[in-house]
């Protein structure tokens, strides 16, 4: 499946953290942490509707700051706890720098960088 020129990356993430991974020559050479990227903590919300749409916004910048570590992706896989893996897939789908990117995603538990450039390596060999 892997082919040369390929651009590939990973992402573990969760609703509050994500952990890029990518290659040091972005199309070649081992893969390598390109980044951590975080939500900022929230204040206290006056009602459950301003709650959700807080929370939909600072995944929303979650997922443009992933983003800004990835450049032309070709491949991309996401793995992490819970939804916000799917929520992610989505959001690129519906963006156009984004929309022909092939996808994979699985579910994971936290893991050290080290595992998580093992596991990315793996999924794209």
């Amino acid at each position: 499946m892997s082919e040369k020129g390929k651009k590939q990356f990973g992402v573990w993430m969760d609703s509050h953290h994500a952990t890029i991974v990518g290659r040091e020559n972005v199309d070649s050479g081992e893969f390598v942490i390109l980044g951590h990227e975080k939500v900022d903590g929230q204040g206290g919300n006056s009602n459950e509707n301003a709650a959700n749409n807080a929370e939909r916004d600072s995944l929303h910048k979650l997922f443009k700051s992933i983003t800004a570590h990835m450049q032309n992706v070709d491949e991309l896989h996401v793995t992490g706890p819970g939804t916000a893996q799917e929520q992610f897939i989505k959001y690129l789908s519906e963006t156009p720098q984004y929309k022909n990117v092939e996808t994979k995603e699985s579910t994971s538990n936290k893991m050290s960088d080290e595992s998580l450039i093992e596991y990315v390596a793996s999924q794209f060999n």
